[in-house]
């Protein structure tokens, strides 16, 4: 039995050596930007390996790339990033010269075809997870972003956050990784300044909620898709929920007293800046005082 034990062992730091030298072949040409040699790579490492975990990353990282395009292109207004400005007859402005990245969608839906493959044999491993999230946002595909966002969500109830990372390897963090990674991409989808995406923010809040139901921060993000949209009293509630968790948590009672203060209920509002100014920093404490004087003019 221990003879069996030995040669399986052997076996499999024998593939995983195998692996990392195709890997170690696939990202020097990629640092070459040789898309031939680095398809080339893939092919060969696909017959000899066929279920690597990075073999699939790989090939997510190819067609990830191979989607990319930057084009030239001209307007009016200053694009964001570095652009050149053009100059008519009088030496005015006439327009920007900038570049913009645009994605291909066939080699694109084959960067996610490939992730799900691995995701398939590799269900726990967070950073297949996190790449294919990654490329939505880039991408601007936000409703296919946040469910994959909400597929991480329920995976992680049945792994109990037991993720792993490249070659397999356990990810450190766990459950505080994962929370802190999904509280990133809500703050994704809010600071990209699309009202129409409260919607997605919240969707993503409320499935946090239903296995984290103490997640301070998915109740504030949940508070904040109600505020902004002026459905004050639904704004409010999560945010006493999170105040009931933690009653001295000085942005949750600032979140509240601006809560009650949109709503032009004054007394309740000072009376939660008192809080936030008792129990804050001293620029948390400054700012309740400053708003306290004004709500009492």
């Amino acid at each position: 039995m221990k003879y069996i034990i030995s040669i399986l062992a052997i076996s499999f730091l024998a593939n995983l050596t195998f692996g990392q030298d195709f890997k170690t072949k696939f990202d020097q040409y990629c640092q070459e930007n040789d898309t031939t040699q680095q398809l080339n790579t893939l092919k060969e490492w696909e017959k000899a390996d066929p279920k690597n975990a990075e073999l699939f990353t790989s090939y997510f990282n190819y067609y990830f790339l191979k989607s990319r395009q930057e084009v030239l292109s001209l307007s009016t207004e200053q694009p964001t990033g570095e652009s050149l400005s053009l100059e008519d007859s009088t030496g005015k402005t006439a327009g920007f010269l900038g570049s913009q990245i645009m994605y291909i969608n066939e080699p694109l839906e084959k960067c996610f075809e490939k992730i799900d493959e691995g995701l398939l044999l590799y269900p726990n491993r967070l950073d297949m997870r996190f790449g294919k999230i990654y490329v939505l946002g880039q991408t601007g595909n936000w409703d296919r972003f946040t469910e994959e966002v909400l597929k991480a969500i329920r995976y992680s109830s049945k792994n109990n956050n037991n993720w792993t990372w490249t070659f397999n390897e356990p990810r450190e963090g766990g459950k505080d990784f994962f929370l802190s990674s999904m509280q990133d991409y809500q703050l994704t989808l809010y600071n990209t300044g699309d009202d129409n995406l409260l919607v997605n923010m919240r969707t993503i809040a409320e499935e946090i909620l239903k296995y984290y139901p103490t997640h301070i921060e998915s109740l504030s993000n949940l508070s904040i898709t109600y505020l902004l949209t002026g459905e004050y009293d639904k704004g409010i509630e999560p945010l006493l929920r999170a105040e009931e968790l933690d009653p001295t948590d000085a942005i949750v009672l600032s979140n509240i007293a601006q809560g009650y203060k949109l709503k032009e209920d004054k007394a309740m509002a000072i009376k939660y800046y008192e809080k936030a100014a008792k129990h804050g920093d001293e620029r948390t404490a400054q700012y309740a005082r400053e708003q306290i004087e004004e709500l009492k003019k």
